[in-house]
């Protein structure tokens, strides 16, 4: 959820001196890229997934604090409710085998934390949604105790000024309203960060969100959302109402929720930054002692604290992140499409389909973003959300002829993608053994059209046939997700039985 910050009563003038500064970091950032200040190209990635507590039996352990107490690691962090932790990985070069030492490295990581969870009887688990969350244990005494999350819920409501109403239709349909904005900690997420030049950053940021439909239909991982069956990745829709600002008026209106796909291809990370200011009030107004023009009149580099406090409400699926290490500034790409899980074996194919799949379309002299209207994209990642794997996507007809094509998502991202893919990770330099290893399981997945959306969906209604009721054949099958996702199997090769 980005940086700590201090609760506080913003007076009438906060959100005035807060905007101010907010364009006075944009002045800044386009200074340094009009300088060329960032940093060199280095082919970094990074790696972040949101985790769930559950205990034995698939139910929410609402626990975090103690559990971050016995894993005593930087590298894991609390999350917006206290039934999440969040996992970071430093960043890795994207070359030479760096996938199957990610999947090491978090393997040996989750293990870990596990084993420390264990002993509170809770236990990791990686999946988009917990199944077995209710309505009851998202509520605003279940937040994590930090200073950031319970002002943005204050922020946030106080903005809407009404409950948070979630109403999704799918499968079935879900009715739910709620005082807090506690909703949105069913969503967790895997985020995918590269890091990019000034120059590739529009490049990559188109193509990452040409790409988010196919993503999504691979990956789907959150078919159900308390107690009801409702887009094979409900996350889209949870996440959007669960954070929306906007009384049912504003809506009404068009104007822009915060959970946001965008609306255009872009030229430069500047636009996505200044659409940034240009829609989105502030909810945290909390400025930086820090003046960024006088920072760069003095030679240093600033660290735009406004502007990135700011970017960090606003839930782009395709973000812009501004860094600083080592005192040089840097741009990213945070892909925050994916859910969770289901293996960490699953997770990094999931990886090495996204960086092989945005390095090929980035580097295409025909950019897919010239020949596929922005809307298309944009329908795709709706449809792969509904329908996962058995979604059909808008894609431009090969060769010259133009136009688009619709198309089942298996056969394009079997036929089509996945050997664009192949190229993108051969580019990075990433060993064909790591590239056929984790872009292989991605084509089974094609072949026995399985995710985990669909795997979760199938193992719920055999044991609805079999007799259960509701609620037990959710527990049932998140308890033996939770088995099943022990064995590090990815999930095309899980039995539907027991």
């Amino acid at each position: 959820m980005g940086e700590k910050v201090v609760a506080n009563r913003f007076g009438l003038s906060d959100r005035q001196r807060y905007r101010h500064k907010l364009h006075r970091c944009l002045d800044g950032l386009e200074h340094l890229l009009r300088e060329q200040r960032f940093d060199r190209p280095r082919n970094l990635m990074g790696l972040e997934i949101e985790l769930n507590l559950a205990d034995a039996d698939g139910m929410p352990r609402m626990m975090n604090a103690q559990v971050l107490e016995r894993i005593a690691s930087k590298d894991f962090q609390t999350e917006l409710g206290q039934f999440n932790l969040e996992a970071n990985i430093v960043p890795h070069q994207l070359t030479g085998r760096v996938l199957d030492q990610l999947a090491e490295e978090l393997r040996t990581g989750l293990a870990y934390a596990d084993r420390q969870a264990r002993e509170v009887a809770a236990r990791i688990v990686m999946i988009g949604i917990l199944p077995t969350l209710t309505a009851d244990d998202l509520v605003s005494s279940n937040l994590s105790a930090v200073d950031r999350y319970l002002l943005l819920n204050d922020q946030i409501m106080a903005s809407r000024g009404e409950d948070v109403t979630v109403d999704i239709q799918g499968v079935e349909r879900l009715s739910y309203s709620s005082e807090s904005i506690a909703a949105e900690a069913a969503c967790t997420s895997v985020q995918l960060h590269l890091q990019v030049t000034p120059e590739r950053f529009a490049p990559v940021w188109n193509a990452a969100e040409a790409i988010a439909g196919p993503q999504i239909a691979m990956g789907a991982n959150s078919p159900f959302a308390f107690g009801r069956e409702l887009w094979r990745e409900s996350r889209l829709p949870l996440f959007l109402q669960s954070t929306d600002t906007r009384p049912p008026e504003l809506a009404a209106q068009g104007v822009r929720p915060r959970t946001w796909f965008g609306e255009r291809w872009i030229d430069s990370v500047r636009e996505l930054f200044e659409e940034n200011l240009r829609y989105f009030p502030s909810l945290l107004p909390l400025c930086d002692e820090e003046d960024p023009l006088r920072e760069l009149e003095h030679g240093r580099i600033p660290g735009l604290a406004e502007l990135v406090l700011h970017n960090g409400t606003i839930y782009r699926w395709n973000r812009p992140v501004y860094g600083v290490a080592d005192g040089v500034p840097h741009l990213r790409v945070e892909n925050r499409v994916l859910p969770g899980g289901p293996t960490v074996t699953d997770v990094l194919a999931n990886a090495a389909f996204y960086y092989g799949l945005v390095r090929a379309l980035a580097d295409s002299p025909r950019p897919v973003w010239k020949r596929m209207p922005f809307a298309a994209a944009e329908a795709n990642f709706t449809a792969a959300c509904r329908y996962g794997i058995d979604a059909e996507l808008h894609w431009p007809r090969p060769g010259r002829a133009g136009g688009l094509t619709t198309v089942p998502a298996v056969r394009l991202v079997r036929d089509e993608l996945l050997p664009l893919a192949a190229a993108g990770l051969d580019s990075w330099g990433v060993e064909p053994a790591d590239r056929d290893n984790y872009l292989g399981i991605v084509e089974e997945r094609c072949r026995r059209r399985m995710n985990g959306a669909s795997w979760q969906s199938a193992v719920y209604h055999r044991a609805r046939e079999a007799g259960l009721g509701r609620e037990k054949a959710l527990t049932a099958m998140t308890r033996r997700y939770c088995e099943l996702a022990g064995t590090g199997e990815p999930v095309h090769d899980w039995p539907l039985f027991p």
